[in-house]
């Protein structure tokens, strides 16, 4: 085996800066060297995983001399879960290091020329800001080097989260510091009753026991909706744990569950069943209520949602016919509504489009128009000919940014403003490149989401070029 495809490890390494996804650079051998878990001005051991003729990969084995900016992890899950990866890094480094990978991926990697970047939005509170959470039954628990040395067994039933790059065992989480109280009582409640009733939970390899995943949302109110998705159709079981579930939490408002026989975790497919209280539970964003229901596509942190679409619409002004493309539940257009005169909808999923058709009359916004189809399939010329000259274009694709064809007839309908709203400022930098040629960059603002991770919105206002 040659020495590039061999595991080695590296001493005294010092991490000179960030990278994007959360990765830090160091240089070894006249190659940059990228490491996962190391904060500028670590001195560390490492092992490389990967090495290319130009860069190579490696993984912290030790921190020889920690970092000024290093912290302790609030969490004791931290070293397992793949979930906080930035809680050795405080709050306040977390935010000028985002900003720092928007511009670098903008300007250094992009090209793009900006005209202002305007400060970054940090998250008023860095936990406790998701609105929904997703926990997975196990009865194969992934453990540590120190557990398996200790002679903890694989064989446990156990709910918590995937480890990183393992799919069939599972971290069992005492506490997570995401989203607030009752969800972590509520988890903990559900093993214990399943332990002291002898139900089943999944093995995730064999496609067996009931069950599966447990979700949870919240509003700002503090109501919660529960959805219990089991693997197994066994009505009397289900039917106990939801009854002890209600009794013993009155905050949970709207309870459900799904039956998942599939070999894959998505419920999009299938129908919820409706065991006791409403059959949604409804969140206000500004002025406009949604309704959030078992399968509702929605912001996972509204007060932070709120601060991203005020950026969105100061950037797209006042407008008369305004395009919202990836709309989701129609979340931004709506938020938005009262800025122009006509508002357009596209999103690919459908049950989004008839939630943000519902949130619409439930709103009274009866001059928006919502369509489902694919985005490079529904706006063709003709669409754009039938509902009116774009003033402005909202897009907000998914991480893999925009299709090409899509981009094509951006420049061929020549909107005067586009705002591009993205999770990943390197597909958002490509995309806007390719637009470069008939629409200048004015404007570029970033919003932090999710503290405690890498991820990062930015906002971009694009203006046609005179």
């Amino acid at each position: 085996m040659s020495r590039r495809r061999k595991k080695f490890v590296l001493e005294n390494i010092h991490i000179e800066k960030y990278a994007a996804e959360g990765k830090s650079i160091a240089h070894w051998d006249e190659k940059v060297l990228f490491i996962q878990g190391a904060i500028p001005g670590d001195v560390v051991n490492c092992y490389v995983f990967k090495n290319k003729s130009k860069w190579a990969e490696a993984k912290i084995n030790e921190v020889v001399t920690p970092s000024e900016l290093r912290q302790e992890p609030f969490c004791k899950h931290f070293d397992l879960c793949g979930g906080c990866k930035w809680q050795m890094l405080n709050y306040a480094e977390q935010v000028k290091f985002k900003e720092q990978q928007v511009k670098e991926q903008l300007t250094h990697i992009g090209k793009i020329e900006v005209d202002e970047f305007l400060p970054i939005v940090p998250c008023e509170t860095d936990r406790l800001y998701r609105n929904k959470m997703e926990f997975t039954f196990s009865c194969r628990q992934y453990l540590s080097k120190e557990d398996l040395d200790g002679g903890e067994p694989f064989d446990k039933d156990v709910v918590g989260f995937h480890a990183p790059g393992i799919f069939d065992k599972i971290i069992d989480i005492d506490t997570c510091y995401l989203q607030a109280e009752p969800t972590n009582a509520i988890k903990n409640f559900v093993r214990a009753y399943a332990h002291e009733n002898k139900i089943s939970f999944q093995n995730i390899r064999e496609h067996t026991g009931l069950l599966r995943t447990l979700i949870i949302r919240m509003n700002k109110k503090g109501n919660v909706l529960v959805n219990i998705v089991v693997g197994e159709n066994d009505t009397e079981s289900i039917t106990a744990l939801c009854n002890a579930l209600q009794e013993k939490f009155p905050a949970i408002t709207s309870l459900h569950y799904t039956i998942n026989e599939k070999l894959n975790d998505s419920i999009y497919d299938l129908d919820v069943t409706h065991f006791s209280g409403e059959a949604f539970i409804t969140e206000t964003l500004g002025d406009i209520t949604f309704k959030i229901s078992p399968k509702s596509f929605f912001q996972t942190n509204p007060t932070q949602a709120e601060v991203l679409y005020d950026v969105v619409g100061d950037f797209v002004g006042e407008q008369d016919i305004l395009y919202d493309l990836y709309c989701g539940t129609g979340s931004i257009g709506l938020y938005l509504a009262k800025q122009c005169k006509k508002l357009i909808g596209v999103e690919t999923v459908e049950d989004a489009i008839i939630d943000a058709k519902e949130n619409a009359t439930n709103n009274n916004i009866e001059h928006s128009h919502f369509f489902a189809g694919d985005v490079i399939k529904v706006c063709t010329s003709d669409f754009f000919l039938e509902h009116g000259q774009a003033d402005c274009v909202i897009l907000d694709p998914p991480r893999a940014g925009m299709h090409e064809k899509l981009i094509n007839k951006l420049i061929e309908i020549k909107a005067p403003r586009i705002v591009y709203v993205s999770c990943n400022p390197a597909t958002q930098a490509r995309d806007v490149a390719l637009l470069s040629d008939l629409y200048k960059v004015t404007k570029s603002r970033a919003v932090d989401m999710f503290p405690q991770t890498h991820h990062i919105e930015n906002v971009m206002q694009l203006e046609l070029r005179s």
